[in-house]
């Protein structure tokens, strides 16, 4: 059998080795013009007027949850399906993760269930939908709640670089977003993060949170306007990020056309493939399939050397940090369900046609055995 098809494969690209030598030889190791030129390319990729770089996404969620003003008391309605980063930023600014379940089709957050919370509680003050696996959350259904209920709407985007609705791009759908640069993400800059947003103020707030409160409407010097953190991007990261945002459009080509692929191949297949709603542009961080025997299904393609992922197998309002949480107790059907269902398969970059072929085959093999 040829080798071991995995389910993530970082592709830096030669071209990150000179960026990162001239960085290296500049001396400006840390926070500096490169970082300043990383945020405006980032930010007009997405077509926002602002972008602030942190250290990674789940600084960029605290940052900006901070920004938008969130205070101990307040509570920031999430999803339940979904990496713990989403609803720990919330915990993290003091605020409380209050869960809407999930879409059962898109596995992104239900507004008619973000309808439901926010109708029963009065404390909420924001909505952090999650672009779950490359695939937009229904962000207009989801600003009308935060606009009939003067709530701010923070897009979770760390796993959809380039993902759009009806043209428009993942991090200017909302009041800020985040995103994460992590290795396995559709562009990396190793470890780092990323604030969009169209609200200069939101923009000054969040730059100056990252950077120790400092005044950043002024010299940058030592005066401290508010309490903050070091949470800046190094230059070296955004040599890097700079590089990989250029070959963004290409990694995204080929994660579609692999995605397309097995949409084709698997369509008489006893698996549920991704559902992507009209006028959504989904970039398919992971390509993620539904199966009732998903364990043995992972198990066969493990046996073959092709490499899958369960995310996210417990879901967050059932994880053990979250016993404590207000609604820890929540019946979340349609997320714990998922958890039991999803199986995501390689889809990254540098997949082969004879990989997926070898995926496919041994997808087809297996429910053929049942």
């Amino acid at each position: 059998m040829s080798g071991d098809i995995s389910i993530a494969d970082p592709d830096l690209g030669e071209a990150v080795y000179d960026r990162v030598h001239a960085i290296l030889e500049s001396g400006q190791l840390a926070d500096g013009p490169e970082v300043r030129r990383f945020e405006s390319e980032f930010a007009r990729y997405c077509g926002a007027d602002h972008g602030i770089a942190t250290t990674n996404g789940t600084t960029a969620l605290v940052t900006a949850l901070e920004a938008l003003g969130v205070e101990a008391g307040d509570a920031v309605v999430t999803s339940p399906f979904s990496f713990v980063a989403s609803a720990n930023a919330i915990r993290l600014t003091g605020a409380t993760p209050v869960f809407a379940d999930i879409d059962p089709e898109t596995y992104t957050i239900d507004p008619d269930a973000v309808e439901a919370v926010v109708r029963e509680r009065e404390d909420v003050v924001g909505i952090l939908p999650v672009h779950l696996y490359g695939l937009p959350a229904a962000m207009g259904p989801l600003r009308e709640i935060g606009e009939a209920h003067d709530l701010f709407v923070l897009e979770d985007a760390c796993q959809a670089h380039g993902a759009a609705i009806d043209g428009e791009r993942v991090g200017s759908l909302g009041d800020a977003a985040c995103f994460s640069f992590y290795p396995t993400k559709n562009m990396t800059t190793g470890e780092g993060g990323m604030i969009t947003t169209d609200s200069e103020d939101v923009a000054n707030a969040a730059a100056s949170y990252v950077n120790h409160g400092r005044d950043v409407t002024g010299t940058r010097g030592y005066d401290h306007v508010s309490l903050g953190g070091n949470h800046r991007m190094t230059s070296l990261a955004a040599a890097i990020g700079r590089a990989q945002l250029e070959r963004l459009p290409d990694f995204t080509e080929a994660r579609r056309a692999n995605a397309a692929y097995y949409d084709d191949e698997l369509a008489d297949v006893s698996v549920q493939t991704p559902t992507v709603p009209d006028g959504i542009t989904h970039v398919y961080h992971q390509y993620t399939v539904a199966a009732d025997d998903r364990d043995d299904l992972a198990d066969w393609l493990d046996e073959r050397g092709i490499g899958t992922g369960v995310y996210y197998p417990t879901p967050i309002h059932r994880q053990p940090a979250y016993e404590t949480v207000s609604t820890a107790a929540a019946t979340l059907p349609n997320a714990e369900r998922a958890a039991e269902r999803v199986l995501s398969l390689p889809v990254h970059p540098n997949l082969e046609p004879a990989d997926r072929e070898r995926v496919v085959e041994a997808i087809t093999d297996y429910y053929d055995s049942q």
